[in-house]
């Protein structure tokens, strides 16, 4: 898809074949939240919706995702969710148009369903629309019974009778990734005549895997309704024997109909913290605009895309991506243009493309995988990790770099613990080569503490 054609297909986000509902109409809450929803504090809801011939039921393009819900220690010390600040968090995004909320029964230790479907059910169940998984990625769940189990299982912690939006969770590599999870063992039957009895509205699946894998998925015969893509404008145009690139899935996608959920629309946050050079870039053009909300854009302005997900932990995180959405202002083509660019740029700086899923985890040795490489990261893109000793700033970087991993990561969770067993690799869906980046860490490490001041 060249540059003109994008645009041209941004443009068809105002047509009738994806149609956007600048929905007016107010919800109405149970529960002890008549007063969120009362005369004297009517919701301000300009979010954009969008409708498909397959989704009748308009749908917020911006989705909640609840992977990374605010957590605080309970007595015995330990980090759990928040419910208090969930609910919080979730009656905002209902009182500004937010009717999309996805969850997994892997997410945050099996509890992200629970702290979700207590938050929602104070709802009408009409008001929100609800997305949720078979997480089934041990072998040992690969049956029809254990697939059962798990789906009743979301139900009763989601608190409904039925599921919006069900998806086979995170087909990897390979045609055997799919055929042998989904669709011999009869799981794919089972789910299909749940969709067919109502307890299943919509079946789809999520995707992490090879160009194999997707199209196995895609021409199987079964109705898809909606596929969830990895989708960004750094994703756009990077293409590999690994993953293909979102510009090519998205128009698989758009050639068959399905709308498109996207995750990762800030490719694990680094979208949202360029480096310095970059960041100069983006304030020049608009000085007023974050750099999450230029890919938030990117992203919505494309036409076959249903809603965008994104894991607001914070209050600040979930009003600025409302305003972002509300409604939203599609790209230019200039704009368009200046990000591919940007996508060029940070090509050119090696971060570990770490989104933070957490899936590698635990792992079995204590190291936190993705503080390590979210830290390395933020040290790279702040210009904190030389070129060479000869650089000018290599004495301050060094004392900076070893002085506030300590603050960052745990000394018993740090990349010099990794053994490289290889126990992290097949449940990475960036397909990270673990080990190998923990080495190049660890190389650092080495080098700047062998390097006297």
């Amino acid at each position: 898809m060249d540059r003109r054609e994008f645009i041209k297909k941004m443009g068809a986000t105002t047509a009738a074949a994806s149609a956007i509902v600048y929905a007016k109409g107010r919800s109405k809450a149970t529960g002890g939240l008549d007063k969120l929803f009362s005369s004297e504090n009517e919701p301000t809801d300009n979010m954009t919706k969008r409708t498909f011939s397959s989704i009748q039921k308009p749908v917020s393009l911006l989705g909640y995702g609840g992977m990374r819900w605010p957590t605080i220690k309970n007595d015995n010390g330990h980090q759990v969710i928040d419910q208090e600040k969930v609910e919080s968090l979730i009656d905002y995004a209902m009182k500004h148009g937010v009717n999309y909320y996805d969850t997994a029964p892997v997410y945050h230790g099996g509890a992200s369903e629970g702290a979700m479907g207590k938050a929602l059910s104070r709802y009408p169940r009409e008001s929100y629309q609800i997305a949720t998984k078979l997480s089934n990625f041990n072998k040992s769940q690969w049956n029809v019974d254990a697939a059962k189990k798990m789906y009743e299982h979301s139900m009763k912690q989601l608190q409904v009778d039925y599921i919006d939006y069900y998806l086979l969770h995170s087909l990897g590599k390979g045609r055997d990734s799919f055929i042998q999870r989904f669709a011999e063992n009869g799981i794919l039957d089972f789910l299909q005549e749940e969709r067919k009895q109502g307890r299943i509205r919509h079946l789809g699946f999520s995707f992490h895997g090879d160009r194999e894998s997707f199209l196995t998925a895609l021409d199987y015969p079964v109705k898809w309704d909606f596929v969830q893509i990895q989708l960004n404008y750094f994703d756009w145009i990077t293409d590999s024997d690994e993953r293909p690139s979102a510009q090519y899935m998205y128009s698989e996608l758009e050639k068959r109909g399905i709308p498109v959920v996207v995750m990762e629309p800030l490719l694990g946050g680094r979208l949202a913290k360029l480096d310095n050079s970059l960041m100069e870039e983006l304030k020049k053009r608009d000085a007023e605009k974050s750099p999450a909300s230029w890919a938030f854009r990117f992203v919505g302005s494309l036409p076959q895309i249903m809603t965008v997900l994104s894991g607001m932990t914070y209050m600040s995180h979930l009003t600025e991506n409302i305003d972002v959405f509300s409604p939203l202002v599609p790209i230019t083509e200039d704009e368009q243009t200046f990000l591919q660019e940007t996508a060029v740029s940070m090509m050119k700086h090696p971060v570990i493309p770490c989104t933070a899923c957490r899936y590698c985890m635990p792992c079995p040795y204590g190291v936190d995988i993705p503080g390590n490489f979210a830290y390395f990261n933020k040290q790279l893109l702040a210009g904190q990790v030389p070129a060479s000793r000869q650089s000018a700033n290599y004495a301050k970087a060094r004392k900076r770099f070893l002085a506030d991993i300590g603050k960052s990561v745990n000394a018993k969770a740090q990349s010099t613990h990794c053994t490289a067993c290889g126990h992290c690799l097949p449940q990475c869906p960036q397909h990270i080569q673990i080990p190998d980046q923990m080495k190049r860490i660890n190389a650092l490490i080495e080098e700047f503490k062998n390097k006297k001041s």
